[in-house]
């Protein structure tokens, strides 16, 4: 079968189908991220005690491990959700979806690349030969380190995936096969993320007690996850769209 051909039968799967496998894919997401094996690296521990936060992780190696893993996976449905919306909203606008589909995608690729420095605190407490040069206070201050990096890097990726979701979720409000609450509701969550972001770099306090806010206002993702899944998308609407865009498309080459 031709490369052609089997693209071609992508392109004809049913939005309706491509939007349920992106609420799928967004379930995913959101169930590792509220019950993956975490509570051995929360974000409290960036301002505790080193040994303390040293031990909690010596104490759970394997769930830590659990934890990093589960990261790579929730990227990993990032991407595949990142190229079904890019599909999906395409007939609301292709220079936006596309720039959509760039944020998330930069999100991924830096959250990925950021779960080494999750990783980095078993290697310092590995008792490898050649870590013997080190006391165990500097190990341990050391895997406490790169934990703190691990909260940073995030903070950093989050920045991308929420201008990802205020475009999207303005093309979800300007499309006719959504329903415009949940675009506004998305953009809210994107602002949200943004704020925690930012608020984090200039001061971590802050941004603990920012947290609690940002998090209720988010819940806009999770609506918008349920829906997808759930009802997925008013086919004919999109159907409707699309053929507008294509009408305008062909106009504008006479």
């Amino acid at each position: 079968m031709s490369t052609a051909v089997t693209t071609e039968r992508i392109a004809e799967v049913s939005p309706r189908f491509k939007a349920r496998i992106a609420g799928v894919l967004y379930v995913i997401i959101i169930a590792l991220a509220v019950f993956a094996p975490f509570p051995v690296a929360p974000s409290e521990l960036m301002r505790s005690d080193v040994t303390a936060t040293a031990a909690k992780i010596a104490g759970s190696k394997f769930l830590y491990s659990l934890g990093g893993a589960a990261e790579l996976i929730v990227y990993a449905c990032d991407i595949g959700v990142a190229l079904i919306f890019y599909e999906l909203l395409k007939p609301v606008g292709r220079g936006l979806a596309l720039l959509a589909l760039l944020f998330r995608l930069a999100f991924a690729v830096i959250a990925s690349a950021n779960v080494l420095n999750h990783f980095a605190p078993l290697v310092f407490m590995s008792g490898a030969d050649y870590l013997r040069m080190f006391k165990p206070d500097q190990l341990r201050a050391l895997a406490a380190t790169f934990i703190r990096l691990h909260s940073i890097g995030f903070d950093i990726s989050l920045v991308f995936f929420g201008c990802h979701c205020v475009v999207a979720g303005y093309l979800f409000f300007r499309s006719t096969f959504f329903p415009r609450i949940l675009g506004a509701l998305l953009a809210i969550a994107g602002l949200c993320y943004l704020i925690n972001s930012f608020a984090s770099f200039v001061s971590p306090e802050l941004a603990a007690d920012l947290f609690r806010y940002t998090l209720v206002l988010g819940l806009g993702e999770v609506l918008s996850a349920m829906w997808l899944l759930v009802i997925g998308v008013n086919v004919q609407r999109w159907n409707e769209q699309a053929s507008d865009v294509r009408s305008s498309a062909v106009r504008s080459r006479n």
